[in-house]
């Protein structure tokens, strides 16, 4: 029984990774399967990506509908608000302040009604421009640029603190680990690869919250324009499937980006160790003759 040398053992154990045209379809036959597999997870991704290529920017204002429009908002008293807000804030200041631990004197019980007076009184004011709002938001519609803009930008904010929390967890990952690697004696490539793990969870939980959230106060968003509610119910399950369409290519974008940049080291990496053996097995081969 004849015994391998160590390049013939090394050459055995050694590791080749598929091919780019080989990954792409693993890739493209893994998507199919999840997609057959995951029935509504799919339908919702196609039905949002149709929903934001239908709907765009929404429709644009006639001529009658930005005027009614404009005419009731301009309609809406903010510097009334503005003052019943400040008297609102002086009174509760106020009543705080002559408000003991546990006991509440004569002056602090009249300190007591007229904050709440003056709370009571912003509420309305506010409740009037609530309604005054609704008013000009129906006349403009749901599905117009008013409508689908104010959506945008809901979640836009809601995308955009997703990924600071991201980044900021990260931040504070990278300096904790960076700490541990120094009392643990890790490999630089183990804490690169752990640091990219710990990203890629902060993202997608950054990103999923800020949906989850974002599809939470898109019904009042909705409401506020009292559509009927056939109009409400297509246009939340839309905007709600858009948004998710638009996360799950996100968070798919950043995965694909860091397996590419995982993939290339290795191949870098298994591009080397075949020039390391080739020199290696040219060395074994090699006898030079003594005279």
């Amino acid at each position: 029984m004849s015994r391998q040398n160590p390049y013939q053992q090394q050459q055995q154990q050694q590791i080749v990774l598929p091919s780019v045209g080989d990954v792409g379809t693993l890739v493209v036959k893994g998507v199919g399967s999840f997609a057959r597999k995951h029935k509504v997870i799919s339908t919702s991704y196609v039905f949002g990506i149709l929903f934001l290529l239908l709907v765009g920017s929404g429709s644009k204002l006639t001529y009658d509908q930005a005027t009614q429009y404009n005419k009731i908002m301009e309609s809406i008293d903010l510097n009334a608000e503005y003052e019943a807000s400040n008297r609102y804030a002086q009174a509760a200041h106020a009543y705080r302040a002559t408000k003991g631990w546990f006991s509440c004197d004569h002056v602090c019980q009249r300190n007591k009604k007229r904050m709440e007076h003056a709370e009571m009184v912003l509420d309305e004011i506010r409740k009037e421009g609530y309604a005054r709002m609704s008013k000009a938001k129906n006349v403009a519609g749901l599905f117009s640029e008013v409508g689908v803009n104010e959506v945008k930008d809901s979640f836009w904010e809601y995308f955009t603190a997703g990924k600071q929390f991201a980044k900021r967890q990260s931040m504070w990952d990278v300096m904790f680990m960076g700490i541990r690697k120094m009392s643990r004696d890790e490999s630089t490539l183990e804490y690169v690869l752990k640091v990219l793990l710990q990203v890629l969870i902060n993202f997608s939980m950054g990103l999923i919250f800020a949906l989850a959230i974002f599809i939470w106060g898109l019904w009042g968003i909705v409401k506020s324009y009292e559509p009927n509610p056939l109009t409400a119910v297509v246009f939340f399950i839309g905007a709600s499937s858009a948004a998710f369409a638009f996360v799950s290519t996100y968070l798919f974008a950043i995965f694909g980006a860091a397996a590419g940049g995982v993939y290339g080291l290795a191949k870098v990496a298994e591009s080397n160790a075949r020039i390391e053996n080739g020199q290696r097995r040219q060395n074994v081969g090699y006898h030079p003759h003594h005279q």
